[in-house]
């Protein structure tokens, strides 16, 4: 904020490093669907395979973030679409789913190296993805890491089920069932609010006020500070008293550049 007041403006990046950027992102977001589904199809036979129900569980969450991936994909097409005639302030609001059974030792060692490859790459990819600061790369950021948790509980669940207790196998997709509904709940509530246009924190208020104050030394008073979730950011609406005989001219530059 004190940047911003003394110099007029934040240092940002040149137009070749925003490029460069927004093809890393475009890199993360392939990458990310590549991998759903190939990661996919492989917990696929890794579920045939054993017939756990734990692992079949993990594999539905798979399921979930096909679509969550197809999702933030479109997303992230639309919003490089602009269409000023149908979203004349641009489209950033869109940023804002018991059997008992026995293994043999050759299953066993398929489905353990599936499943631990399957993890191994998504963690990776929790790692590459929140490297960046777009929030559609962090929302896959949080789906690998959603996909790394679902991973080994179910082949924990699976192991022990084999080698211990087979109703150990239930309880664990129960589990995860459990899990993935409080997840994706949270998820909708989090962006049900973000839609409905929510206060922001009153830390947020403050900076913004601080900023309106030092933004000129003509405001004599700050009427309105509002700002509401709108999407991914904030709308925000400030009104600042300026001096009554101040001339148009000069009172509507002083408010264009707050702005």
């Amino acid at each position: 904020m004190d940047t911003l007041t003394d110099r007029g403006f934040l240092p940002g990046m040149s137009k070749e490093e925003r490029e460069k950027v927004a093809r890393s992102e475009a890199l993360a977001i392939r990458l990310s669907n590549i991998a759903n589904m190939v990661l996919f199809a492989a917990k696929v036979y890794a579920s045939i395979r054993s017939g756990s129900l734990a692992i079949i569980a993990s594999t539905l969450d798979s399921l979930l973030d096909l679509l969550s991936s197809f999702i933030l994909w479109f997303t992230a097409f639309s919003m490089k679409t602009p269409n000023p005639y149908r979203y004349p302030i641009g489209k950033r609001r869109m940023q804002p789913l018991g059997d008992t059974f026995r293994l043999t030792k050759e299953q066993e060692k398929w489905i353990v190296d599936i499943m631990l490859s399957v993890t191994l790459v998504k963690l990776l990819l929790v790692v590459y993805c929140r490297s960046f600061t777009n929030e559609i790369v962090k929302a896959y950021a949080q789906d690998h890491l959603f996909d790394v948790i679902t991973n080994v509980i179910g082949l924990v669940a699976a192991l022990l089920a084999n080698y211990v207790e087979g109703w150990i196998d239930p309880v664990g997709a129960i589990i995860l069932a459990i899990y993935t509904i409080r997840t994706w709940s949270m998820t909708v509530l989090e962006n049900v609010h973000s839609l409905v246009g929510q206060s922001a924190s009153p830390v947020y208020l403050q900076k913004l006020t601080y900023l309106c104050w030092n933004h000129h030394k003509a405001v004599r008073h700050i009427d309105t500070v509002r700002a509401y979730t709108f999407g991914s950011h904030y709308f925000v609406e400030v009104d600042i008293v300026l001096p009554c005989d101040m001339p148009l001219q000069e009172a509507h530059d002083i408010g264009e550049a707050l702005q």
